[in-house]
């Protein structure tokens, strides 16, 4: 005979409830994470050629361009992997990149003569087509539609 009754809604129902994030890996999230993992590839190609042949010409931005490398890689390491602990590492890296480059994009602009060279971040992401100045805010977006979320879990009878 089957158990036709209701699950009980006591009032300690919160501990059946956990937070899951929707699938990220899949339509725009795969185009997102494809995205910053060309970035994390440029980034990083950028800053080890820099730092390998002519880390004495510009040592803050190349320093600064191996920092956008490790971003940009967190970010999309973090963004493939499914999971709460992934999109909190996620956010963390995202946002880390927004700072990263709204700062040091403002510098650059306010006193060039600071930045001998460019950096991933320079003149906000100028070097690459402004991307990396929209891509913070895409990724935010993209984050906020797929955050974690309040889902009941099946009774334990």
């Amino acid at each position: 005979m089957a158990d036709n009754t209701a699950p009980d809604k006591s009032a300690d129902d919160s501990q059946d409830l956990e937070y899951s994030p929707s699938a990220r890996g899949r339509g725009v999230g795969r185009i997102i994470v494809a995205i910053y993992g060309i970035f994390a590839l440029s980034a990083s190609a950028r800053a080890g050629y820099q730092i390998l042949t002519k880390f004495s010409e510009a040592p803050l931005a190349y320093i600064l361009s191996a920092v956008a490398a490790v971003v940009y890689i967190v970010a999309t390491v973090a963004m493939a992997r499914r999971g709460v602990p992934g999109w909190y590492v996620t956010l963390s890296a995202v946002l880390v990149e927004l700072v990263g480059v709204l700062v040091v994009g403002t510098i650059s602009v306010v006193a060039p003569q600071d930045f001998a060279q460019d950096t991933v971040w320079s003149v906000y992401g100028r070097g690459y087509g402004f991307v990396p100045l929209v891509l913070p805010f895409i990724g935010l977006a993209w984050l906020y539609t797929n955050r974690p979320r309040r889902v009941g879990r099946p009774s334990r009878r």
